[in-house]
C-alpha cells in the first residue's frame, strides 16, 4: 500500500537506493520508501531541513512515523544490514573516521541503535538553516560516540533494549 501511495504522490521511482558505508567499509545501496522529489540530492544537501521543500507530502508522513524505513528489511535479508547495529553513513562522512570511530566499521549496520533512538526526529533539530553544518558540528560526534558505544558494549541483552525503545518511540509517535 505505501509503494502505491509513494507513486499516486508524486513522480519518480518507489524506492531511494543511496549508498552508505557497511561492514568493513563496503559500500551497498540501502533501500527506503522515496520521500523526496527526484534527484533531491542534487538539489540540496545530504541533511534534510526541518521543512526541506524536497519533502513530498506524503514523505512528510512517512519520515515522521519512520514508515520510510521499512524496505531496509530487505537490506536485513541480503545481509547489508542487521536489525540492531549503528546507523549506516554516507561514504563522505566514513571515509574521514578517525581513531575509535574506525571501530563503526567492524560491525554490521542496524535499522536501529543509539543514535536512531535519540535523534528520533533529526529534521527538527537541525532546524531549516544550515542543516548540513548543523549535523556535521552538533550531531555527528554525538552519533558516532553513540555508534562506537555500541560497538563496545554490543550484546543480544542490549539489542532486545534498543529493538523495544525503537517499537515504543515509534507507537508514541
Amino acid at each position: 500500500a505505501i509503494a502505491v501511495f509513494v507513486k499516486l504522490d508524486s513522480t519518480g521511482s518507489i524506492f531511494y537506493r543511496g549508498i552508505r558505508t557497511g561492514l568493513h567499509g563496503v559500500p551497498f545501496r540501502i533501500y527506503k520508501y522515496r520521500t523526496m522529489v527526484v534527484n533531491a540530492e542534487n538539489l540540496g544537501g545530504g541533511s534534510t531541513a526541518m521543512n526541506d521543500w524536497r519533502i513530498t507530502r506524503l514523505g512528510r508522513y512517512l519520515r515522521s512515523h519512520k514508515l520510510d524505513e521499512l524496505p531496509q528489511l530487505f537490506n536485513v535479508l541480503t545481509g547489508d544490514m542487521s536489525l540492531v547495529g549503528p546507523r549506516p553513513e554516507l561514504p563522505q562522512y566514513t571515509s574521514l573516521y578517525q581513531g575509535d570511530e574506525q571501530l563503526i566499521l567492524t560491525v554490521r549496520p542496524g535499522i536501529a541503535d543509539y543514535a536512531s533512538l535519540e535523534y528520533v526526529q533529526l529534521g527538527n533539530l537541525l532546524g531549516n538553516e544550515y542543516p548540513d553544518r548543523v549535523y556535521e558540528e552538533e550531531v555527528l560526534p554525538r552519533k558516532n560516540a553513540l555508534r562506537v558505544k555500541y560497538v563496545r558494549e554490543q550484546s543480544f541483552r542490549g539489542d532486545m533494549r534498543i529493538i523495544l525503545k525503537t517499537l515504543r518511540k515509534l507507537m508514541v509517535n
